[in-house]
C-alpha cells in the first residue's frame, strides 16, 4: 500500500482506528455514474463496513469493485486519509461485524438503531476494502489556534 502526505503508517493507522465519524466510500453504478455512501467501518488495514444485503450498494460493487473513500474530521483543524482499493463483499453470519460497529460508534447493542438493524429477518453482509494508496492530510498547523477535541 503507498501512502503520500504528511502521515507515517503508524500515525494511518492511529487516526483510522481511533476515528468515530462514518467513511464516505466512492463507486460506479451500472450505469457508469458515480456514487457515494457513508458507513461506520472499523480499521486493521483495511476498511470494514457493514450494511444490508439489499442496499444498492452491494449491486454497485459487484458491477464495479473499484472504490474510493475518505475518512476526515467534520471540525476545524481538518485532517483524514482518502484512499483508494478493491471492496468484496462477504455474508456477516450473526452480524458479528455490526455488532462490533454498534458497540464502537453507539456504545453497544441495546439501542433503538440496534433494535432496528439486528432483527433477525434482516441479512447484513460485511464490506472489505483493501488500500491500494492512501493520502493523508493535516491542517492542523496552519490552522493554528483551532481547537480540535
Amino acid at each position: 500500500m503507498e501512502i503520500t502526505g504528511p502521515w507515517d503508517r503508524e500515525r494511518v493507522d492511529e487516526f483510522l482506528t481511533d476515528a468515530r465519524v462514518p467513511v464516505r466510500i466512492g463507486c460506479r453504478t451500472p450505469n457508469d455514474a458515480p456514487w457515494i455512501v457513508s458507513l461506520w467501518f472499523r480499521w486493521d488495514g483495511a476498511v470494514h463496513c457493514a450494511t444490508s444485503a439489499n442496499a444498492d450498494l452491494v449491486d454497485f460493487l459487484a458491477y464495479d469493485d473499484h472504490v474510493s473513500f475518505e475518512v476526515s474530521t467534520n471540525d476545524p483543524p481538518y485532517k483524514g486519509v482518502r484512499g483508494r482499493g478493491r471492496a468484496t463483499v462477504d455474508p456477516d453470519e450473526g452480524k458479528d461485524l455490526l455488532s462490533a460497529l454498534l458497540v464502537r460508534y453507539l456504545g453497544g447493542v441495546d439501542n433503538p438503531v440496534g433494535d432496528r438493524l439486528l432483527l433477525p429477518e434482516r441479512e447484513e453482509v460485511r464490506i472489505r476494502i483493501d488500500p491500494k494508496r492512501l493520502h493523508t492530510w493535516d491542517y492542523s498547523e496552519r490552522m493554528g489556534g483551532v481547537d480540535d477535541d
